[in-house]
């Protein structure tokens, strides 16, 4: 069949089968949505097992006492949470959902931390209830609030501090979070950082082990890592000294840079590789290490759609087009804004191919990226002119009953769906070895109407 169009950024077990159709471990795409219906979201396993190896492997050959914590709101289902688990992996929530999806496969509390910038007090009891490991305290009402609920508790719960560095990752503004003008953290240079650390190491029902940033999402330069690593490391030295005004001898046994490892989505614009980013972390944490004569802190880094979505291939029927002569054609398929918000939301572009036509002249199509083929913008089926998966796309010609497969489809997508118009969310499939099996059921109209109370009370 020749080359693979878009290989670089399918799952690692995507191929072509001889009739022409994309298959992913072995199994036909165009026969599981014959089997399961579409919209459906097809994750690979074994990508999903390569990048947690290749994350650990990459950071703890340079930094051993590294933890890769998954960052469950890129996706979060019950067979990801205890593959996860198997893979050795730490993982990072930020709900009191993500935390019951986590024990319901028996994922180690002890490895799991909670993030968030308004956890309720039931979160929390929650939390402290399983014995998690880390809590992420965003703000001093939370602070006061877990120590108060700790001490109810009566046990000593370890925290890191989320800190707002002023650093700009360059990326869109909806998805920056470690600037100044940001509701997450406390900024390091209003002094709302060190008010935090002082009040945080006079409770005794709480132990301070670590620092945390998180700059935002995706991220494709290493630079602002790096910064943000110099800057807790050199507050982490201020929170140290034991002079006349500071008295805090904080000891920085833990540190995180968190995640947002960008992910190539298209055809021309490459990421990192994970091993860039780890030579620059590493890089940036020894030489700080150095510079503020601090001993070396466990490493966590916090990757989510890194991890995700290169394994997931989302799968929708072509059905009714529209031809605005001189203009352009629209091609509608049997999902959209529902299954997958983020080109609505903030402009997300994705490569596509048409799965059961691929052959040796096959080509993709990137969003807004020229190419062969006929020019045509992918349209959901909901009620929003915003309801566009792909715009200006070169594919070939598409007929009703065509497989449309959008890469790179497994982060955010499916946690940001919704019910729009009474739409039902898709079905999700683990395929591996030739075989698929369902992780998840596409809801049904009763599902829609479960949490109704009718006729009402």
């Amino acid at each position: 069949m020749g080359e693979l169009p878009l290989a670089g950024i399918l799952p690692l077990t995507a191929a072509a089968s001889d009739d022409g159709h994309l298959t992913i471990a072995g199994c036909d795409t165009v026969a599981l949505a014959r089997e399961f219906g579409t919209p459906l979201y097809v994750f690979d396993e074994e990508t999903l097992r390569h990048q947690c190896r290749e994350f650990q492997a990459q950071f703890r050959s340079r930094h051993p006492d590294t933890a890769v914590s998954y960052a469950g709101k890129a996706y979060l289902g019950r067979a990801l949470a205890a593959l996860l688990a198997e893979e050795g992996m730490n993982l990072e929530v930020v709900s009191g959902g993500e935390l019951a999806i986590a024990r319901s496969v028996d994922f180690p509390p002890e490895r799991i931390s909670f993030h968030g910038n308004n956890k309720s007090e039931s979160e929390l009891r929650e939390a402290l209830a399983c014995g998690i490991g880390r809590v992420v305290v965003d703000n001093l009402h939370e602070l006061s609030l877990l120590a108060r609920l700790a001490q109810e508790a009566g046990r000593r719960q370890a925290i890191w501090l989320r800190l707002s560095p002023d650093i700009d990752p360059h990326t869109h503004h909806h998805t920056t979070t470690g600037v100044l003008d940001s509701k997450f953290g406390f900024p390091i240079s209003t002094g709302q950082a060190e008010e935090a650390v002082a009040q945080a190491l006079a409770l005794p029902s709480l132990e301070l082990v670590g620092l945390h940033a998180h700059l935002g999402s995706p991220i494709f330069e290493v630079e602002p890592f790096q910064r943000t690593i110099d800057t807790l490391m050199a507050f982490a030295a201020r929170m140290n000294q034991m002079g006349a005004a500071q008295r805090y001898g904080l000891r920085l046994r833990e540190l995180s840079p968190g995640g947002g490892f960008a992910v190539q989505y298209l055809e021309d614009v490459p990421a990192p590789a994970v091993a860039e980013y780890a030579e620059a972390i590493v890089g940036a944490l020894r030489q700080a290490e150095r510079a503020y004569d601090l001993p070396s802190p466990r490493l966590v880094v916090e990757p989510g759609r890194a991890v995700v979505s290169r394994a997931c291939v989302a799968l929708y029927s072509v059905g009714a087009s529209k031809d605005i002569p001189g203009l352009r054609r629209y091609v509608a398929v049997d999902g959209g804004l529902s299954d997958n918000i983020r080109p609505a939301l903030y402009g997300a572009r994705y490569s596509a191919l048409v799965a059961n036509k691929l052959g040796p002249s096959t080509h993709s199509a990137s969003s807004g990226q020229a190419g062969e083929g006929e020019r045509v913008t992918i349209a959901g089926k909901f009620c929003e002119s915003g309801d566009v998966l792909l715009r200006d796309a070169y594919l070939p010609r598409l007929e009703a009953g065509d497989l449309l497969a959008v890469a790179m489809a497994g982060a955010y997508s499916l946690p940001m769906s919704s019910n729009y118009n009474a739409s039902l969310r898709p079905a999700i499939v683990m395929v591996k070895d030739g075989s698929a099996r369902l992780i998840r059921r596409r809801e049904t109209y009763e599902d829609l109407m479960r949490c109704d109370v009718w006729p009402p009370e």
